[in-house]
């Protein structure tokens, strides 16, 4: 049973082991989600049932209408389970609560389940950032989606 709650200072040493397993070289620091945290950007924590985090994601929201997901993070041995399609839900509501209308992403070209993960979200390419990612120097897929839009397929996927 996973449930989500506010992401917290407590949560970021849980989150680091996460992170140096998914990403390796270019994972977050501890610094990374400080900043993140202390500028009041939204995120979530997903907790196992003993309260262990097994999942993250962030949202920083851009007035008047543009929000960028920071992250969307699954522990390894809790992927395939639909916690990546929860907490991304959990962040397109709440840009929808905060009347956002587009909402953008960067994901490593290689990275096609997470790619696919957002196209179903209704997330399309708009573009890519070379030697986005270090120091690997991966390229970044920019991805955009109009939140009604995203939401929809959403609705219609679980419907």
């Amino acid at each position: 049973m996973t449930r989500l709650s506010p992401f917290r200072w407590w949560h970021i040493s849980e989150a680091l082991p996460i992170e140096e397993d998914l990403f390796g070289a270019e994972r977050w620091s501890a610094g990374m989600f400080w900043s993140e945290l202390a500028n009041g950007h939204y995120y979530l924590a997903a907790l196992d049932s003993t309260d262990a985090l097994i999942g993250y994601a962030g949202l920083a929201v851009a007035p008047p209408d543009e929000a960028w997901v920071q992250n969307v993070a699954v522990r390894r041995d809790a992927q395939r389970a639909g916690i990546g399609r929860t907490l991304l839900t959990a962040l397109l509501a709440e840009a929808t609560r905060r009347k956002v209308r587009n909402v953008l992403l960067e994901v490593a070209v290689d990275n096609a389940p997470a790619q696919r993960l957002y196209a179903a979200y209704g997330f399309e390419p708009i573009g890519v950032r070379r030697g986005y990612y270090q120091p690997s120097n991966t390229d970044a897929l920019v991805m955009q989606a109009d939140v009604e839009l995203a939401r929809e397929s959403e609705q219609a996927r679980d419907g």
